[in-house]
């Protein structure tokens, strides 16, 4: 297979990867606002260490979200104009499925979130490596419901994790003493996106994602407040 490269702008750290049989590279800058600014320049980076040149390149990975709206859009923009130039196929991967992908050994519940803010997250839940609810825009309560209600020891991982347990200290209600804080939980997920897409490449016969665009699971607040239609998301 030939090389895969990554592109994670879904949240405030920016990163990619490059994967090319067993080996990989990746780099990571915390971006907040500036993703359309640095991410051909990570792109670039990682191909000048590889030694590789973009017509090596087998395929190209961006995050379908959830996400930030504006970081969703440069990663698609980027990775679709990559594709079409290099007649390669685009993968694009739920973005709480890469959250949660180094913890599939994980005993218990993994619960990957990201600030969605109004006093929500966008989260699910998986088991065993695989997601066991629907993607969610949920509140404080629905998201401690699922997690009490589980067996064994809950980590919590993504960028809105530590926000969550501090409001889930707060709330007054005792906290289940299982929870774990991964401590990378800022981490990009440019690797992870990388190997999610190698396999998602081997199932489905490296047919890829070109008519695809971003999935958020509510509307933008630009969107609110010009009356704009609801973009869904879809399970994968």
């Amino acid at each position: 297979m030939k090389a895969i490269l990554a592109l994670d702008t879904a949240a405030s750290s920016l990163s990619a990867a490059l994967i090319l049989g067993e080996r990989y590279w990746y780099r990571e800058a915390d971006a907040g606002l500036t993703h359309s600014e640095l991410l051909l320049g990570l792109a670039d980076g990682l191909l000048r260490e590889a030694g590789i040149k973009p017509a090596d390149l087998g395929a190209v990975a961006c995050m379908k979200g959830p996400g930030s709206f504006t970081g969703l859009r440069i990663g698609f923009a980027a990775a679709k104009g990559m594709a079409l130039a290099l007649g390669i196929p685009l993968f694009a991967c739920p973005t709480l499925d890469c959250m949660a992908y180094p913890w599939s050994p994980w005993p218990g519940l993994v619960l990957p979130l990201l600030d969605a803010k109004k006093g929500r997250f966008f989260a699910a839940l998986y088991a065993g490596g695989k997601r066991v609810s629907g993607e969610m825009d949920a509140d404080m309560e629905t998201l401690s419901r699922h997690i009490r209600s589980g067996e064994g020891p809950v980590l919590l991982t993504g960028p809105g994790a530590p926000l969550f347990l501090s409001r889930l200290e707060e709330s007054g209600e005792p906290v289940p003493g299982g929870i774990r804080l991964d401590p990378l939980h800022r981490k990009g997920r440019g690797l992870e996106l990388a190997a999610v897409a190698k396999e998602r490449s081997i199932v489905n016969n490296g047919k890829g994602d070109e008519l695809s665009g971003p999935e958020y699971l509510r509307k933008s607040d630009a969107d609110y407040s010009l009356g704009g239609c609801v973009e869904k998301s879809n399970d994968r």
